[in-house]
């Protein structure tokens, strides 16, 4: 049976101080969960984010890394840093990633190959737009950004895929639970097709406007293993009940 987990995603949110309180309040709330958990703060929050989460049953991880190991790459930061750091998980292809930084297929299966051999684990986020999914092509893009990044890794060690319909995240809609089960379970199938994967063991995420109120019907379908939380992960309190939910 597939243990579900449910990270946050902070974004480019929060201050030292907000995060301290965030952790904090989560670390009351939560007493042997039967989810694993992981945060995803910023970069530069992330050794404040380690150091108040150790011992705890809260993981951390990345909102992204490069896909080099090291070199002359301003601004970058490598899998590598993250792992020595005491990063667990990392973050890669988000919509956000994709939309304003106009990350390609390849680059993202590149950056995936570096974090698994750095030794992290990787959540590939994926997902359509409104347009496309208006347009008859959410499976079809889907598919494209799953095989675009699964091709011809030699390893995928504790890989996550994370499901983000575009046109829900930030915006108040949440695909339904039905809708997001169709498409999850699309994705499992695709998955059984992908060498050195096997797909019923691979837990998949739902992301977009996931809050309490809809979180125990996401997750109460076959193929939804947990999710990834942005705006809702914000709020230690509604965080802990979709925590629960799980």
């Amino acid at each position: 049976m597939r243990r579900p987990l449910v990270m946050a995603n902070w974004k480019m949110h929060g201050s030292r101080a907000s995060a301290a309180t965030l952790v904090a309040g989560l670390l009351e709330q939560i007493d042997d969960p039967r989810a694993d958990i992981a945060l995803c703060p910023s970069f530069v929050h992330l050794s404040q984010v380690l150091d108040a989460c150790a011992g705890s049953a809260l993981a951390v991880g990345a909102q992204d890394c490069s896909h080099m190991h090291q070199g002359a790459y301003t601004g970058e930061v490598a899998p590598d840093m993250l792992a020595d750091l005491g990063c667990q998980w990392v973050l890669l292809g988000h919509s956000e990633r994709r939309q304003y930084h106009d990350e390609s297929d390849g680059l993202v299966a590149a950056k995936l190959a570096a974090a698994v051999e750095a030794g992290l684990k990787p959540v590939l986020c994926i997902g359509e737009t409104r347009e496309e999914r208006e347009d008859g092509e959410a499976f079809t893009v889907v598919a494209r950004q799953l095989q675009g990044a699964l091709a011809e890794q030699s390893a995928l060690a504790g890989l996550v895929i994370a499901y983000e319909p575009v046109w829900a995240i930030g915006t108040g809609l949440t695909a339904s639970p039905e809708q997001a089960q169709e498409m999850h379970g699309y994705i499992r199938e695709q998955l059984a097709e992908v060498k050195g994967v096997d797909a019923e063991q691979v837990r998949l995420l739902y992301g977009g406007s996931v809050k309490a109120a809809n979180a125990a019907s996401l997750f109460a379908q076959p193929d939804i293993d947990g999710a990834l939380v942005g705006g809702a992960s914000l709020d230690s309190a509604e965080f802990a009940n979709i925590i629960a939910a799980a």
